[in-house]
């Protein structure tokens, strides 16, 4: 039991007139002077939005989350931050995570509160109120969303982005018709809560459980199962205690937590998204943590979950396979059981008391899913500075490939020449997307799996290797390289790549090469340096934004972020 008053104390327990002030105009909301006592007080910060189904129910969840807090003996108070919808933002949600942190960063610092839970789901929210939160460093608890119902179309199981990218791709190859195509955009979504798919919305929801700021099962179950309530209700019994106990989340995300994180992903076929979003989160903390970890941790962790897009399942599924507990107790020594989380328990204890129950969802270690993946960090001289790629969602004859470059200098120059039947395209050659990293869009969007050429699909073609410095959504497949850093709008040398120049990719060797002789690039360099234009963004919060991102291989976080601060406030607002 932590011996020093609470935070909240500073405000609410001074006996003057700055006292007055911050109890009498809450009390207007219903607090009786009872609850000034000293007793913990609790944020709940929302990110409930009706702009998107991931976060449609959180203020139900809120209610529940308040429930357990006050059987708990502490105060639940909510407080609204910026919703992040992934599908509806432009021109992209990535774009505002980092302005998401900054809000819930200073939301929870400068207000009297001891503890928060993070209520979110939606890709970039549950990232950006970690980082935000992590820079604080209250007790701090995470509940997501939980992810929506399967889809259903035809008497079948279709899953949230993965399908759509599919069925996309066929109409576009005449093998579909639109009228089947809107069929299936009705019964995608049948109910409110996250991409039913691995996509990035899912992972996070696993990794927050690898990472121990969750309890468990908080991944796998969906939105609309009342178990989720009971863990809302668990949730806030659990935050009022690590208050008491005086657990911060420094003393969650350590090293080992982070390398938990990176053995889920690997596990589970999670999204290349989240290797920004760890990246981040480590910096605000401390943590050392480098994109080659990524890669080298993971290599002993075969393919354990059968999900979309890299297996056939969805989220439903993994909830009644076992969901992530089960896959910890799968991973068994290759988890760091010692690793503490806010339940109280170890991975570990976690991890002894999961069972899988259907085999066909989460196979063993002995004869897993997939082999050994993770995410590829690749190196060369067209991303000296890193870039990943998700070898399980790839094609495997494509993993090592040589060919001609298809380059479009803005995501603008791709759309406009795509479906020309007069593209210069083969099968064999490796399409190039510039123009597309944090600073060049800006905000570094989801459209690195750039949809084939028509002329292609329409020989049978439905996987070439792509390359570009954005990102792809977690739902999305193919032999797509992404975060190619530093970015074009950066300088790097994919900004210098041309049409016909040869690319050799080697997946198994990690490398990535432009080959193209070193006087020839330096003329290049030239000639770009003297066309570079001026930076567009005049104003707000794109301004901040571009001018202080970081690269890819750093987290996109802003470099002024890097790093936590403190809980204290010392000046008075009266």
């Amino acid at each position: 039991m932590a011996d020093k008053p609470a935070r909240s104390q500073k405000n609410f327990g001074k006996l003057d007139r700055d006292g007055f002030i911050h109890r009498s105009w809450i009390k207007g909301t219903g607090l009786p002077e009872h609850v000034f006592d000293g007793r913990p007080i609790i944020g709940i910060c929302n990110t409930w939005s009706e702009l998107v189904t991931c976060q449609f129910h959180l203020r139900d969840l809120a209610e529940f989350v308040k429930r357990g807090v006050w059987e708990a003996g502490g105060v639940p108070i909510e407080f609204p931050a910026m919703s992040l919808p992934e599908t509806q933002m432009r021109p992209t949600a990535m774009l505002f995570r980092n302005l998401l942190a900054m809000e819930v960063e200073e939301s929870i610092r400068a207000n009297p509160i001891d503890g928060v839970v993070l209520l979110g789901g939606c890709d970039k929210t549950t990232p950006g109120q970690l980082m935000g939160a992590a820079s604080v460093d209250l007790p701090t608890m995470v509940l997501s969303s939980g992810p929506m119902l399967n889809g259903k179309f035809q008497g079948r199981d279709i899953g949230s982005g993965t399908d759509v990218w599919r069925f996309s791709e066929e109409v576009r190859a005449g093998t579909m018709s639109l009228a089947d195509f809107m069929g299936a955009e009705a019964g995608m979504s049948r109910s409110h809560g996250t991409c039913n798919t691995m996509g990035t919305a899912s992972t996070m929801a696993s990794l927050i459980e690898a990472l121990g700021v969750s309890l468990p099962t908080n991944a796998a179950l969906p939105g609309v199962d009342a178990r989720r309530k009971t863990l809302a209700h668990l949730t806030g019994m659990r935050a009022v205690e690590l208050v008491k106990q005086d657990v911060r989340l420094s003393q969650i995300l350590t090293r080992e937590a982070f390398e938990n994180a990176i053995l889920m992903h690997a596990a589970i076929g999670g999204s290349t998204n989240a290797v920004v979003h760890l990246l981040a989160l480590a910096g605000r903390v401390g943590v050392p943590l480098s994109l080659e970890d990524f890669d080298t941790i993971a290599r002993d962790v075969p393919l354990l979950v059968n999900l979309m897009p890299s297996g056939k399942y969805l989220m439903e599924d993994f909830c009644y396979a076992g969901g992530c507990p089960a896959v910890m107790n799968e991973m068994g020594n290759l988890f760091r059981r010692d690793a503490i989380t806010v339940s109280g328990h170890t991975q570990g204890q976690i991890a002894d008391a999961a069972q899988v129950w259907n085999r066909d969802v989460i196979s063993t270690r002995q004869a897993p899913f997939g082999p050994s993946s993770g995410v590829w960090v690749l190196r060369g001289n067209l991303c000296p500075d890193g870039a990943i790629l998700k070898p399980s969602a790839a094609t495997p004859e494509l993993l090592t490939h040589r060919g001609r470059a298809v380059v479009f200098e803005s995501i603008e120059d791709y759309h406009a020449r795509i479906d020309d039947p007069d593209l210069e395209v083969e099968a064999n050659s490796i399409l190039v997307l510039k123009g597309c990293g944090p600073k060049g869009y800006p905000g570094m969007p989801e459209v690195g799996n750039m949809a084939l050429p028509p002329k292609l699909l329409q020989q049978g073609v439905r996987d070439m290797v792509r390359i570009s410095d954005a990102r792809m959504s977690g739902t999305a497949y193919g032999t797509v390289i992404l975060h190619v850093a530093p970015e074009t709008a950066a300088g790097g040398p994919l900004a210098l790549v041309r049409n016909g120049d040869e690319i050799a990719f080697d997946g198994p060797a990690r490398t990535l090469d432009l080959l193209v002789d070193g006087a020839e690039m330096a003329r290049r360099r030239a000639e770009w340096e003297a066309a570079r234009e001026a930076p567009t963004h005049a104003r707000g919060w794109s301004k901040l934004y571009v001018d202080t991102v970081l690269q890819a291989d750093r987290g996109v976080d802003l470099d002024f972020l890097v790093g936590k601060t403190t809980t204290e406030v010392t000046r008075e607002s009266h």
